[in-house]
């Protein structure tokens, strides 16, 4: 293993799906030689996209990590890369790996520019404080222009992008690029596709060019708050060496306070050895990250920094479960702190258990190699866990840390299945439960009225890809039905209740009694808000817990139609205990039974998902899709141009956009593409809400046939 923490550098590649993530990974893989052959994604033969399903597609479905070397300035370093997916289904991929990333890079298309989908990673690299630098990559294709992109960069994502290099030509005109630190011109060579480049000088019609903009980069650099950078700028900006510039954006970039952009096209290997090279230059190691907080598992107000040492105690995250064919399952971690030995004992902070590591491995996309032991800074895959789940801490029992874990996103949309044979239906229960072990965002549901089996996912692409899962993986033939939104239901009035929870039985008796306030939530809050108002004792503080767990189980089931709570703020007031009979049963019980009465006074109502569409479509098309929208439900909330393309922005309800992508290919002769991710949730129009509602209590609605 790599002792030397400074450089090593674990880095995730994200975008909107079609950029270029996988194949400029596939690059740097060639590049720092682990793959001795490049795949192609639309061949295939992509490393990084190693299922059947990513094979066919072309997509990415599931984050992929492996671990790389590349010589810079004649030191070695480790580079620990996470290939994430781009389609909006596979989002949890992208947000557990961020979670335990040092650094990102942003792929952009020189083209498309910044979509739907990079604003989505974007904002996820946001909320884990994830430093990015930028490649717009495709520079050879039609329309690509590097500056647009640039201007997108900070006009849309907010951020302080600083070009380190500018394109030599576009589209089939792109031959190199322009290295604004050093001022030297980097051509690639045609008659090899691009595998070797040559240092020249900067072609004379482009000097004035690259002088401008080597003169923005220097002033933004001055204005990163570096105190001697900007003297030497007001003084002598010729007295800035390279070193300053690369010290002064390395130091902007791990504040986030910057992004440096390059360019290039990995397709044509135009770019990415000097991309490898500002990896290491601008993102951090885990040293420069520093200590990472979390609290004592029995006490959260209580902070406890772990450092990126091998001497501390050894701390680590759980970050992705995938079952392997060969070992089982196989646990990502981030190792933050101490050192692991294959064989040691890990305690989980969630189940308070030890467990024993049989193997640790460095992983290769599918591929496993040995290894002894794992140290601070590690990304590694380990098996032997019996109980563990994404976003579990481990760490020493004598030493015990709880680190911050996963957030995951609800499911919006699930579809009824049942195998064909009887034979297929306990292995069903077994490929099932593997699949939502992997997977955090897919959810499993048996109808209570019905006896149906209910996937519950982000999209109808990733249901598609975990039926076709179970079909290759499991052999199990399944039969599934039309997609169903999955609703939300919510209250939108305050009501005070009393539950008086009474059973006498030939011994000992039941009894509770609970005043409740039920109230709608402050918006933007998920789950239960609880406020326990008792005052001198009327009820057993040990009772108290279990009034809430009965709340927050009841909420599974809404008023209205049976859908789960969206968000819900509950005050006990007041209450009343019976030496004897009472027991947290009791009031758990009571809690239910309180649930139900006080929301059917408080007028609750229904929720659906509303998407967030974009559309590019030709000029021509736009008033015909616009009218699409608005015949779904739609609104339309800004329209752009780009080039000859309209890109048309708008919210739809989930429930109108089944099959869209067939009409619109209708609509525009196939010339249009779409994009769709989840927005947020909204009130269902009280006529179709009604109609929702009947469908699902199972009343008959007759239709006068004329």
């Amino acid at each position: 293993m790599n002792n030397e923490l400074v450089n090593t550098r674990n880095i995730g590649i994200a975008a909107h799906i079609d950029a270029g993530k996988t194949t400029t990974t596939e690059r740097i893989l060639y590049y720092t030689g682990v793959t001795h052959r490049m795949g192609e994604v639309h061949d295939g033969a992509a490393t990084m996209d190693w299922m059947s399903q990513e094979k066919e597609r072309g997509i990415t479905i599931t984050s992929a990590a492996i671990t790389a070397y590349w010589n810079y300035n004649n030191i070695k370093h480790t580079i620990n890369i996470i290939d994430t997916p781009g389609h909006v289904d596979f989002t949890v991929e992208v947000e557990r790996s961020m979670r335990v990333l040092d650094g990102a890079v942003a792929v952009f298309c020189g083209v498309g520019g910044v979509e739907p989908q990079s604003e989505t990673v974007w904002r996820q690299a946001e909320r884990y404080n994830v430093p990015r630098i930028a490649f717009v990559n495709k520079m050879d294709r039609i329309g690509a222009d590097f500056f647009t992109v640039v201007q997108e960069i900070e006009e849309k994502l907010g951020a302080n992008p600083i070009p380190v290099q500018i394109p030599i030509g576009a589209e089939d005109k792109f031959v190199g690029i322009i290295d604004l630190i050093e001022m030297n011109a980097y051509v690639w060579n045609t008659d090899d596709n691009g595998m070797t480049f040559e240092k020249t000088s900067i072609p004379a019609d482009l000097k004035d060019q690259a002088d401008e903009w080597r003169e923005k980069m220097l002033e933004k650099c001055a204005d990163l708050g570096d105190d001697n950078f900007l003297e030497k700028y007001l003084e002598d900006s010729s007295s800035i060496t390279e070193e300053d510039i690369k010290a002064a954006l390395r130091n902007a970039t791990i504040s986030l306070k910057a992004v440096p952009v390059l360019c290039g096209s990995s397709l044509r290997n135009k770019g990415v050895q000097k991309l490898l090279d500002a990896i290491v230059a601008y993102l951090p190691s885990p040293v420069d990250v520093g200590a990472v907080k979390g609290h004592d598992p029995s006490d959260p107000d209580v902070e406890i920094l772990r450092k990126p040492d091998n001497k501390e105690p050894f701390a680590a995250l759980a970050f992705k479960i995938a079952v392997d064919p060969f070992v089982g399952r196989l646990v990502y971690i981030r190792v933050y702190s101490g050192t692991l030995k294959t064989g040691e004992m890990v305690y989980n902070v969630r189940t308070g258990k030890k467990e024993r590591v049989m193997n640790l491995y460095r992983m290769s996309a599918n591929k496993q190699q040995a290894l002894d032991f794992v140290e601070a800074g590690d990304i590694c895959g380990a098996s032997g866990f019996k109980d563990i789940r994404t976003g579990d801490t481990l760490a020493e029992q004598k030493h015990p840390v709880a680190f911050e874990s996963i957030q995951f996103p609800d499911p919006v949309i699930g579809v009824a299945i049942e195998p064909k044979t009887q034979a297929d239906l306990d292995k069903m229960d077994v490929a099932l439960q593997k699949l939502s072990e992997e997977d955090p965002t897919f959810k499993v549901e048996t109808d209570n009225e019905t006896g149906q089996t209910l996937m519950k996912g982000m999209g109808e692409l990733h249901l598609d890809i975990l039926i076709d899962r179970m079909k290759r993986e499991y052999n199990i033939e399944i039969t599934q039905g039309k997609p169903q939104v999955t609703y939300k239901e919510i209250i939108t009035r305050e009501v005070e209740h009393q539950e008086v929870f009474k059973k006498q039985t030939g011994g000992k008796g039941k009894f509770a009694d609970i005043t409740v306030r039920v109230s709608p939530s402050e918006e933007g809050a998920t789950g239960l808000t609880f406020k326990n108002s008792i005052k001198g004792g009327v009820i057993p503080k040990e009772f108290i817990p279990a009034v809430q767990k009965g709340f927050e189980e009841a909420m599974n089931n809404g008023p209205l139609a049976g859908f789960k709570m969206q968000s819900l703020t509950v005050e006990l007031l007041d209450g009343t205990y019976h030496s004897v009979d009472s027991d947290a049963l009791s009031f758990e019980i009571a809690a239910k039974q309180a649930f139900r009465a006080a929301t059917e006074k408080a007028k609750a109502i229904l929720l659906e998902p509303v998407m967030e569409l974009t559309v590019d479509t030709p000029d021509e098309y736009m008033g015909d899709v616009i009218a699409d929208v608005n015949k779904r439900r739609g609104q339309v909330i800004s329209t752009d141009s780009k080039a000859k393309m309209k890109i048309i922005k708008s919210l739809v309800p989930l429930a109108e956009t089944f099959g869209y992508v067939t009409v619109l290919r209708t609509l525009t002769s196939g010339r249009a593409i779409s994009s769709m991710q989840f927005h947020s949730y909204e009130e269902v129009p009280s006529q179709i809400a009604q109609g929702i509602i009947d469908q699902i209590k199972g009343k008959i609605v007759f239709i006068d046939q004329l």
